[in-house]
């Protein structure tokens, strides 16, 4: 448990409490935020701008839940940047539309083509779950990055048994919003 000692400032016993959050899910929160993301950088920033917010709110330590509260702060920081990127994305996905029209047939020209391509449909996958309630975002991704279902019910705040209905609410309202946007092509 966290203590403070003079003038509210944390003692030694608090500093090696947020070391051993920070050893611990530092490098399983940048890989969840490399899924969202799509960017290794932009997603150490987005980890370490969430163990900030940790640290500068000492609360969380004795609130309970700090790790839940920690990846729920970063998948949220990760959405609000997807959103806050949704405008290139869409520049980026018609300059490559505009690629895969004009280009030519060749190896690495077409090799490279299909990068882009692949780096555009991944681009409509993060511009769809940015458009998802966040809790339907989260979920999704931390699915496919291997957290449990354990583990995702602790981070959300749910009952283990909630998250499989939430998770197959959050596919169905993926599928849709995609179609919708996209239609049934990749």
């Amino acid at each position: 448990m966290l203590s403070f000692g003079i003038l509210g400032t944390p003692d030694a016993g608090a500093d090696r409490v947020f070391e051993d959050l920070f050893t611990e899910h530092y490098p399983r929160l940048v890989k969840t935020l490399v899924r969202l993301t799509g960017d290794f950088g932009t997603a150490e920033e987005l980890a370490s701008e969430a163990f900030c917010r940790l640290h500068q709110r000492r609360a969380g330590f004795v609130e309970g839940n700090a790790a839940g509260w920690l990846y729920r702060t970063a998948m949220n920081l990760g959405l609000d940047s997807l959103r806050a990127n949704s405008r290139r994305v869409r520049r980026e996905g018609l300059a490559g539309k505009e690629a895969l029209r004009t280009g030519g047939q060749g190896g690495p020209l077409q090799d490279l083509l299909a990068d882009e391509h692949a780096e555009k449909c991944r681009a409509r996958v993060r511009n769809v779950i940015a458009q998802l309630k966040p809790a339907q975002g989260q979920v999704l991704l931390m699915g496919s990055s291997g957290f449990s279902s354990k583990e995702i019910a602790a981070v959300l705040g749910l009952k283990p048994d909630s998250v499989y209905v939430l998770i197959a609410r959050a596919k169905a309202q993926f599928e849709k919003k995609y179609v919708q946007l996209y239609g049934g092509a990749a």
